[in-house]
C-alpha cells in the first residue's frame, strides 16, 4: 500500500514537471494534471493541498535532479571551459530547452518561490564557478589577474538574466544559443590565448 501511494505521488510530481516546462506553470491547471494521469483532482489533492505546493515540490525537485547533474559533471575534473558547456548542456536538456520560459512565469506568479530558489541556485553556482576559475587559471585557460569573487557573482547574474524574456526576447525561442552566446562573451572576458583557441574549437562543434 505504502509503496503504491509513493509511486503515485511520483508519478504525479513528473507529469506534473513535464507540463509545468513545456507549456508553463500559469497555463497548466490542476484539472489537466488530472487529465493526463486519468486521475481524478481529488487524487492530487490528497498529495498535494495546493497547486502552489505542487508547484513548490516539482520546482525543488528540478532543482534537486540539476544540482545533482551539475555537481557529476564538476566531480570529473574536466578542460574548465568545457566543463562550462557540459553544464550548459545539462541544464538546457532537463529544462526542455526551457521554451515555456518558467523562470520568468515563476518569479511572475509565484515570487517568494522564485526568489528562495534563486538563492540556492547562487548557493549551487558560487562553488562551482569560483573552482571553475581557479581551475582555469591553474591549467593556463584563464588569465591569473582575474578576480575571481567578482567574476562568479557576475556569471551567475548573467546566466539568470539572460533567461529573462522580457530582457532577452529571444530565450523564449533558443535557449541554447542565447547561452552559447552567454558563455562566448563569459569566457573571452577571462581567457588566455589557449582559452580563446579551445572556445572556438567548442563552438564550431555546435554549429
Amino acid at each position: 500500500m505504502y509503496l503504491r501511494t509513493f509511486k503515485m505521488k511520483e508519478k504525479i510530481l513528473h507529469t506534473a514537471n513535464e507540463l509545468f516546462l513545456n507549456y508553463g506553470f500559469k497555463s497548466i491547471t490542476m484539472d489537466e494534471i488530472a487529465r493526463h494521469l486519468s486521475i481524478s483532482k481529488k487524487t492530487i489533492y490528497t498529495f498535494y493541498k495546493t497547486k502552489t505546493e505542487l508547484v513548490e515540490a516539482c520546482v525543488y525537485a528540478m532543482f534537486d535532479q540539476i544540482s545533482s547533474g551539475i555537481d557529476t559533471i564538476c566531480a570529473l575534473k574536466k578542460n574548465p571551459i568545457e566543463e562550462l558547456f557540459d553544464i550548459k548542456e545539462f541544464v538546457v536538456e532537463n529544462l526542455k530547452g526551457e521554451k515555456s520560459s518558467p523562470q520568468y512565469q515563476l518569479k511572475k506568479y509565484y515570487p517568494s518561490l522564485f526568489y528562495t530558489l534563486q538563492k540556492k541556485q547562487f548557493d549551487l553556482m558560487q562553488d562551482c564557478v569560483l573552482e571553475n576559475l581557479e581551475r582555469g587559471i591553474e591549467t593556463g585557460y584563464f588569465r591569473k589577474e582575474i578576480n575571481i569573487d567578482f567574476i562568479s557573482r557576475i556569471y551567475f547574474v548573467g546566466v539568470i538574466s539572460v533567461k529573462d524574456i522580457e530582457l532577452f526576447p529571444m530565450a523564449e525561442k533558443n535557449m541554447k544559443t542565447l547561452m552559447n552566446h552567454y558563455l562566448n562573451y563569459h569566457i573571452r572576458a577571462v581567457a588566455t590565448a589557449k582559452g580563446v583557441k579551445k572556445l572556438e574549437a567548442l563552438l564550431a562543434k555546435e554549429n
